[in-house]
């Protein structure tokens, strides 16, 4: 995600600032600016794409001493990744700065009518419409005008303001997205992440959804959208720099994991509307093209193409097309016939794996209409492509995929609906049905979470001498069966293979017994009874049983040792509750077995030569 740090006290602001986004370099970032306003009352504003070394030359010698200032490591989502677009952005009168994560849904809508009203606004991104509302909400309090502001947004953000005539004043908001306060005696910060200024206070005030938090030197006020005081307590933070970039947690996987619910608010964020209707602008200038294909090509690799698995299957559904997907190795030297009216949708976290851009490449000289799908701004895959869709997971730091999975499936299973409505093989209640289901889903994935992380070490330590692994599911699911034993696989070294779960009396139940436990993806769908008949025959062969279950089934105690609980969700996102379970039990087995989690061994994040 984006980085945000805020000062306002006695010392020097810049150094500060720019020490903050040092710490929160490790999130991710593809440009950095900051703003200051001097003793003089003037308000110095610089901002660079690429690294943070970009920036730091650029106002060497010129920054000027301030006690009050505000700076932003930008991740693109809206406008690519270039200086106009990097934050902070300025309001007409220069003298309202403010900085966002996350995403304003509604940022056209403001956009246009704030450019009806006489605002000129420079950039493509949907933060630049903030300063501009504040602007024309302001009467003498920044505070009262960043209310204003609010209520007329609709979306997802971190906001940090600051008006130069307000020397010492910093107001912040938060709607779920992370916003954090830090206390010093006569110094305050805000930031986006606790590991920002950790080296400076270890009193920190944690922001809770709608907080507007109005910040000086000697202390903060919290209130509501509506002006109404909240109370936040203080909380003391005893990590080290180091574990506060992994917000507390042992290892970033884990902290990602945990991500998850988050990561899904921003990948939906302007996709499903408040109206239960989903959107995907990106496919806009395709749409005549989209109506004439005849089938559907999938290529990716890894994770990846098991959220490709999910999406194929949503796609074939819901557009009546033929959908299938190809890995990405076997897709260039086995290439299926491709032609103008074969929609091919390339699927890679990084947007820079070699096996899928080949054959992306190859389709796009056969013509083919090309929808990208990927993590990261300014790829090489995005330069192949007619139509790109960004996960807007944020970074991933931790080698095993997790939060970029799921974002993965729930952008692929938008873009299947999006599609099959604009062919009317989709229908209205289909539509209604699935948006409903995906507004829910951030919450449900915190549930499953809940759920399952506190019980998660000790039933890994129950299984962690075992011989070896088999997963299982059916339909949806068994994607999430594939990844669950990949993500095993990398990070524990522990042999693992994923199943449809028919496919077990066709050869591997030969491997089951009491060293070789089932994991079984036993979620209610119109296939849970045959999925039961298959744990019992690995039952029967004396293997143990790992289920994942709905929250509410009777009687899967009966037939499994263990059970996670998920849960109920939507069949065709059914993979990304299922999965969260599974990312947990393979990071403590991985934990139990003293391996090296963010970092397995023979492994990169980005696999770039083939």
């Amino acid at each position: 995600m984006c980085g945000i740090v805020g000062y306002t006290g006695p010392r020097a602001a810049g150094p500060i600032l720019i020490e903050g986004l040092r710490r929160l370099e490790y999130r991710g970032y593809d440009s950095a600016g900051i703003a200051l306003v001097d003793e003089q009352g003037d308000l110095f504003v610089e901002k660079r794409a690429g690294k943070l070394a970009n920036l730091t030359t650029a106002i060497a010698d010129r920054t000027p001493h301030a006690a009050m200032g505000l700076a932003h490591t930008r991740w693109a989502t809206h406008g690519r990744p270039n200086d106009l677009n990097a934050h902070p952005h300025v309001d007409c009168s220069g003298r309202i700065t403010v900085i966002h994560n996350g995403i304003i849904e509604n940022f056209r809508e403001l956009r246009d009518g704030l450019e009806a009203r006489g605002h000129v606004l420079q950039s493509e991104t949907d933060t630049e419409a903030l300063a501009h509302l504040v602007e024309e909400a302001y009467a003498g309090d920044l505070a009262d005008a960043v209310r204003a502001a609010l209520r007329r947004v609709e979306g997802a953000y971190a906001i940090v303001v600051m008006h130069k005539d307000e020397m010492g004043r910093l107001v912040g908001a938060r709607q779920d997205v992370p916003l954090v306060v830090g206390l010093n005696g006569e110094e305050s910060f805000v930031a986006s992440d606790v590991a920002a200024i950790l080296a400076h206070t270890n009193r920190i005030v944690f922001l809770e959804e709608g907080d507007v938090v109005d910040v000086r030197p000697s202390g903060v006020k919290v209130t509501g959208v509506d002006g109404v005081e909240r109370f936040r307590p203080e909380t003391i933070i005893d990590w080290s720099p180091e574990v506060a970039e992994k917000g507390g947690f042992e290892h970033f996987m884990l902290k990602e994991i945990h991500e998850q619910p988050e990561a899904l608010r921003q990948s939906l964020a302007g996709r499903v509307t408040r109206h239960d209707r989903i959107q995907v602008p990106e496919i806009a200038g395709l749409e005549d093209r989209l109506r004439e294909i005849t089938r559907i090509e999938l290529v990716a690799c890894g994770t990846a193409s098991y959220a490709a698995l999910v999406g194929a299957s949503a796609l074939e559904a819901w557009t009546g097309l033929p959908a299938r997907l190809t890995v990405g190795s076997e897709f260039r030297y086995s290439p299926p016939p491709l032609d103008g009216k074969t929609l091919v949708i390339a699927v890679t976290q990084s947007g820079e794996t070699a096996d899928t851009i080949a054959p992306t490449r190859y389709a796009r000289e056969q013509g083919c209409p090309i929808v990208a799908v990927t993590n990261t701004v300014g790829s090489a895959i995005t330069r192949e492509a007619d139509a790109v869709l960004f996960l807007q997971a944020g970074p991933e730091i931790a080698v095993a995929a997790s939060k970029t999975f799921v974002t993965q499936v729930t952008t692929l299973i938008v873009l299947a609906a999006a599609i099959g409505r604009l062919r009317g093989t989709f229908g209205e209640a289909q539509e209604t049905e699935l948006a409903r289901a995906l507004h829910a889903l951030p919450d449900a994935a915190t549930r499953a979470l809940a759920n399952n992380a506190p019980g998660a070490p000790a039933l890994a330590r129950r299984y962690v001498n075992s011989r070896g692994f088999m997963f299982v599911g059916r339909g949806s699911t068994y994607p999430a069966a594939l990844e669950g034993a990949l993500k095993l696989k990398e990070i524990s070294y522990v042999h693992a293979e994923g199943y449809p779960a028919g496919e077990l009396k066709h050869g591997p139940i030969s491997l089951l017994d009491a060293e070789c436990p089932l994991v079984a993806i036993a979620t209610r769908s119109s296939t849970y009874e045959k999925l039961i008949s298959n744990v019992m025959e690995g039952r029967a062969r004396d293997a143990r049983v790992i289920a994942v279950a709905t929250e509410g089934d009777a009687q899967i105690e009966r037939f499994a040792d263990d059970v996670c609980w998920v849960p109920e969700t939507h069949d065709a996102i059914g993979a990304v509750l299922a999965i969260i379970p599974l990312q947990l039990f393979a990071y403590h087995v991985a934990v139990a077995r003293g391996t090296d989690v963010d970092q397995p061994r023979n492994l990169a994040k980005s696999v770039t030569v083939e």
